[in-house]
């Protein structure tokens, strides 16, 4: 009778540990499908069944870690439910048709290090409680409708891999402390309406490898420190109002990348 009654309780005990979990991650992912017309996904829910089995949802001890519902037909809005998937650490929701602000309980994701919602059309200003997901390694909002200035928070993003801003409506300037970006591989924030000129501590970005920068409304001078960068591959500039009008060219050795400047050749990285 006791070892009965001592299976049905860890039983419960089990039970309700997974209910406390997924039924919290549950309301927010089942908040999601409301919200972005889920029974007309591409790849759709049978919400009757388990999590796991869900498309685009991996779980890992009972906790939703990853969610990737890119090229999904999501339409609609994110809740901000979507904040109680607390241990994520994926969440690409590209290539769909969401709208509106980016819900401030998404800074609730401190495990975060990818957050990918490119090619969609959300709006208002990238929010400055993005600084606080200090795990992001990937941040991509290119190809929406995100306007006002960079937020100097991103800059505390010390792991930071791939910055990705570019095709949206951003205004002022490049910021400054970009340098703190040590991490940073690429930077993208083409075709927006940036202004001013290209701060020179963007070289101390080591760790460089493109700098995309076309198509804003630049003044200045590129930085000639920037043939220090020796993993820099990258760079362009053009569609800009700088001083002069430079032209990417990628040479055929593997590792060198020229920059004209009218009829002068400046290698950037050749080894």
């Amino acid at each position: 009778m006791k070892t009965i009654k001592s299976t049905f309780l860890l039983l419960l005990f089990t039970f309700i540990s997974f209910a406390n979990v997924s039924n919290f991650e549950k309301e927010a992912l089942v908040a999601l499908y409301n919200t972005t017309n889920g029974e007309e996904w591409t790849n759709t829910w049978d919400l009757d069944a388990s999590i796991d089995t869900w498309y685009g949802v991996t779980v890992v001890d009972s906790k939703v870690v990853s969610l990737d519902l890119s090229f999904n037909n999501l339409q609609g809005v994110i809740p901000s439910q979507i904040g109680q998937l607390a241990n994520l650490e994926v969440l690409n929701l590209s290539f769909n048709k969401l709208k509106g602000n980016l819900p401030e309980s998404i800074s609730n994701m401190q495990d975060l290090h990818s957050l990918q919602l490119f090619l969609n059309q959300f709006e208002g200003q990238i929010p400055n409680w993005i600084g606080n997901l200090t795990n992001l390694e990937v941040l991509a909002l290119y190809s929406n409708k995100f306007s006002g200035q960079i937020p100097e928070s991103i800059t505390k993003l010390k792991n930071l891999k791939d910055l990705e801003l570019g095709s949206n409506f951003l205004t002022g300037t490049i910021p400054f402390d970009i340098h703190n970006l040590k991490q940073l591989r690429k930077l993208s924030l083409l075709d927006n309406q940036l202004e001013g000129e290209i701060p020179l501590s963007i070289v101390e970005l080591s760790s460089l490898e493109e700098l995309v920068l076309s198509s804003n409304n630049l003044t200045g001078t590129l930085p000639f420190e920037l043939s220090q960068l020796t993993k820099l591959k990258l760079v362009m500039v053009s569609d800009n109002q700088m001083n002069n009008d430079y032209i990417t060219v990628v040479d055929d050795s593997p590792n060198k990348i020229a920059l004209f400047l009218e009829d002068t050749e400046v290698v950037v990285n050749e080894e």
